[in-house]
């Protein structure tokens, strides 16, 4: 996914639900801070998205520009609508999100998870693909392991453990 296409789904996920602002947990909230990220890192055709004010309302963009919608098909990309308990997060992950705001976006605002937070919702998610995007995010320095250590005291004592033993397989 290229920025422009995120750009798009936040503008048409801003319409179908009438909120200004958009939350974007996935892999393309890479996008808000490295617009031209390594290409590996931006294979992913959907955007995980809720609205920040009325998270109820993913379930209305999920079913309106979602998979295998006439938005799916006509664009190849796709907004999957999702939940605030869709990732584990630090738990000052707001105070970090980065602002995608743009003319592209049609006065929708995207809070982005920041690099350092996206790598622990991956790394706490747990996945080989997640593995695999955290391990290229920390090669092309887009992260520094130090700094997402350090995100370990905002999680639950058992999501700290996981996160430091999963960190510890993507140097």
């Amino acid at each position: 996914m290229k920025i422009q296409e995120l750009e798009h789904i936040l503008r048409a996920a801003g319409s179908i639900s009438g909120c200004r602002d958009m939350v974007v947990l996935g892999s393309q909230a890479i996008l808000a801070s490295f617009p031209d990220a390594p290409e590996s890192l931006l294979v992913s055709m959907e955007a995980d998205v809720y609205p920040l004010n009325d998270p109820g309302k993913a379930d209305l963009i999920d079913g309106s520009i979602g998979e295998l919608s006439p938005f799916h098909s006509t664009f190849g990309y796709y907004a999957h609508g999702v939940g605030p308990d869709t990732a584990i997060l630090p738990k000052n992950w707001r105070a970090r999100a980065v602002k995608l705001e743009t003319p592209g976006t049609g006065g929708c605002v995207g809070w982005c998870l920041s690099p350092t937070d996206l790598a622990v919702g991956k790394l706490l998610a747990g996945r080989d693909k997640d593995f695999a995007f955290v391990g290229t995010m920390i090669r092309c320095g887009l992260v520094e392991v130090s700094e997402v250590g350090l995100l370990a005291g905002e999680l639950s004592t058992e999501d700290a453990e996981l996160l430091r033993g999963r960190l510890s397989r993507c140097r």
